[in-house]
């Protein structure tokens, strides 16, 4: 063959002897085609350099049998694990994945759903950016009725479905935990609260604090993007209070401010749990590599991308209507460990 010519069917066909019908099915794996006479086609296939032209194929299916997904951004364990369990079962599916980060700029995620528009995936999974206030740029999928699937940061439509945990009650859960430790001045680290996550994790913890009578100073909740910096940050304005007026727990929407608040607290003397208690959320790896340990919430990045990506490729093949459901939501478990242990006798191990 010519180094600048494309393999065909008809090639493969031509050198075994064989119709091209044939040749076709017997690269598809048809069962109607005898094991052997699979073999030498797929055999020949690989020495004549045959590429199979999966566009071509996929013009005719009128499916690309790839799905998008938006992500805001990938250095993020829980967003790592999401698209680890997307992987999965999109590639045992017969799916291939298109991953875009909008580095937490609403700008981008638009630049970046109209790309996978116009890229003509048959679905698209979707993790907000921090400050998307509106839908819009999605609404091209809706008009076409190709199926989103929002996932952790999600918003509601009446023409997608949620995968999300009961960020309420979870943050209820360990601001609950830390006043049965004794803690009673309780400071919140908050992300944008345009986000379910960060919104729903504030209302749990409010409700626990009004449930017991608590007040929450104004400056005892601080938004921020969460990152290290904003930990670090936070740590300098609690060192800036006299010691009576500190907090004397910490609760963060996330691990990695919780863990950088604490190191800088503890690089000033403060002693952890007994002058300020601490708890996090999404159980990172960091929440065990701090001393001590990193009280958490547990919920599974992997679980909820696997779930994401089934239910939409259930919804392509016809399997069910995600129209029909509104959120599907996962089980969070609440982790102590040591940062938060105050009272030893009420020690809930880490299972």
């Amino acid at each position: 063959m010519a180094e600048d010519k494309e393999v065909t069917i008809y090639d493969i066909a031509k050198h075994l002897n064989l119709s091209a019908a044939t040749v076709s099915r017997g690269l598809k794996g048809s069962s109607l085609i005898n094991k052997n006479t699979r073999k030498k086609i797929q055999d020949a296939a690989k020495a004549l350099g045959y590429r199979s032209n999966t566009f071509a194929s996929n013009l005719r299916s009128k499916q690309s049998l790839t799905l998008g997904v938006l992500t805001p951004r990938l250095n993020s364990h829980f967003v790592s694990a999401a698209l680890a369990g997307m992987e999965d079962v999109a590639s045992k599916e017969g799916y291939r994945l298109i991953i875009s980060q909008s580095l937490e700029e609403v700008e981008k995620e638009k630049l970046n759903a109209q790309n996978m528009f116009n890229n003509r995936v048959d679905g698209l999974l979707v993790s907000l950016a921090a400050n998307t206030e509106s839908l819009e740029h999605f609404e091209p999928f809706f008009n076409r009725r190709i199926p989103v699937v929002f996932f952790d940061r999600v918003a509601n439509h009446p023409d997608s479905i949620s995968v999300v945990i009961d960020n309420y009650t979870a943050a209820y859960n360990v601001t609950k935990h830390l006043i049965e430790q004794g803690c009673t001045r309780i400071m919140h680290l908050g992300g944008n609260l345009l986000r379910n996550v960060y919104s729903d994790r504030l209302r749990g913890f409010k409700d626990a604090l009004k449930e017991h009578d608590l007040p929450l100073p104004a400056k005892f909740h601080q938004v921020s993007n969460l990152s290290s910096e904003a930990g670090t940050q936070a740590a300098e304005w609690i060192l800036s209070l006299p010691p009576d007026k500190r907090p004397d727990a910490v609760f963060s929407a996330n691990d990695t401010a919780a863990v950088f608040c604490m190191l800088r607290l503890k690089a000033a003397g403060i002693k952890i749990p007994e002058q300020i208690a601490f708890a996090g959320f999404n159980n990172d790896p960091i929440s065990l590599v701090i001393e001590p340990n990193l009280t958490t919430v547990d919920y599974s990045g992997y679980n909820i991308g696997q779930t994401a990506a089934k239910n939409l490729i259930n919804h392509l093949k016809g399997v069910i209507d995600i129209f029909m459901t509104d959120a599907i939501s996962l089980r969070a478990e609440l982790i102590v460990r040591a940062s938060s242990m105050r009272k030893t006798s009420d020690v809930r191990r880490e299972k």
